[in-house]
């Protein structure tokens, strides 16, 4: 699903992801959630994978249960401690990218980031960021997708782009918290203004495991290493990466984050005791969907 063509951003970045939640969303997402015998919580050492299933003909597969799964770490099978079904909510932050060359183009981006949230069901919760040299937050997470609309339509373009640093900052926010997460990124260009390079945004939100759906156009197409910067941040996170050719087609890039989140399962297995700081590989499998498709994470970084 890589390669689309999308909205024509001068230095466009939106951001989807889990954020921290109020106590009424969280108790609305508690209630949501179809779990096994372990809670999602910050107390137990579990390792969270987000995973979409789709099957043969490439559709999306709905209704599965923890039974479904098969999970390996290294290899080995671990047994699934905690489930959250495809119909559970989801929480996402909206980050974006309010610098100056946004201008022109942010128009074209709130409109389809309003229908992006129209789109939501009433249990998916969303919060709003904005960047330009700084991080700043625009809306708490909430329910009430009238008050995300507001926050986006306040943001205004102004400012250099600190690209890298926002992201690592949003990454790590979300490292505290359960739950599906992901996180959606538009760029067209270099980030100018970080302290922080690629390498520790990538290796951040790679160890965290936040799904990321990273789409780069304009000036960012002509830039190989960003590219790959890209493509990587996806991939290792179960996100999806996208190349936009074209203006014009934000709402269909939209669509397909829409669908692909609502679609989504979490699981969760008791990390094993390591003796040193390590890389493990992550393999999740559905035997009962012929020829299943599952996007997730690759792995995860394992703690003494």
């Amino acid at each position: 699903m890589t390669g689309f063509s999308c909205l024509a951003l001068t230095t466009g970045l939106a951001l989807l992801a889990w954020t921290s939640s109020r106590p009424a969303v969280a108790q609305s997402l508690e209630a949501s959630a179809v779990q096994t015998d372990v809670d999602f919580s910050s107390e137990v050492r579990l390792v969270q994978i987000n995973a979409t299933v789709s099957d043969g003909k490439r559709k999306y597969v709905r209704g599965l249960t923890a039974e479904n799964f098969r999970i390996f770490d290294n290899g080995e099978p671990r047994k699934i401690s905690a489930f959250e079904a495809d119909n559970s909510g989801f929480s996402c932050a909206l980050l974006l990218d309010s610098t100056g060359s946004m201008k022109r183009v942010l128009p074209t981006l709130k409109r389809a980031l309003l229908e992006f949230i129209d789109s939501l069901r009433t249990n998916d919760a969303v919060a709003v960021y904005a960047f330009s040299t700084q991080l700043e937050h625009l809306q708490e997470l909430t329910l009430d997708k009238d008050e995300v609309k507001r926050a986006v339509l306040m943001t205004r373009a102004a400012g250099a782009t600190a690209l890298f640093d926002s992201i690592y900052r949003v990454v790590n926010d979300l490292n505290a918290i359960d739950g599906k997460k992901a996180l959606l990124v538009f760029t067209d260009g270099d980030d100018n203004a970080s302290v922080l390079n690629a390498r520790s945004a990538v290796r951040q939100a790679r160890e965290i495991g936040v799904p990321v759906f990273a789409a780069a156009q304009g000036g960012a197409l002509e830039n190989k290493d960003l590219l790959k910067q890209i493509r990587e941040l996806a991939e290792s996170t179960g996100g999806l990466a996208f190349e936009m050719r074209k203006s014009g087609q934000a709402k269909k890039i939209f669509r397909v984050i829409s669908d692909s989140l609502k679609h989504g399962y979490l699981l969760a297995f008791h990390a094993p005791q390591v003796s040193a700081r390590h890389w493990r590989r992550i393999q999740v499998t559905v035997p009962s969907v012929k020829r299943a498709r599952v996007r997730a994470k690759t792995g995860y970084q394992a703690m003494p």
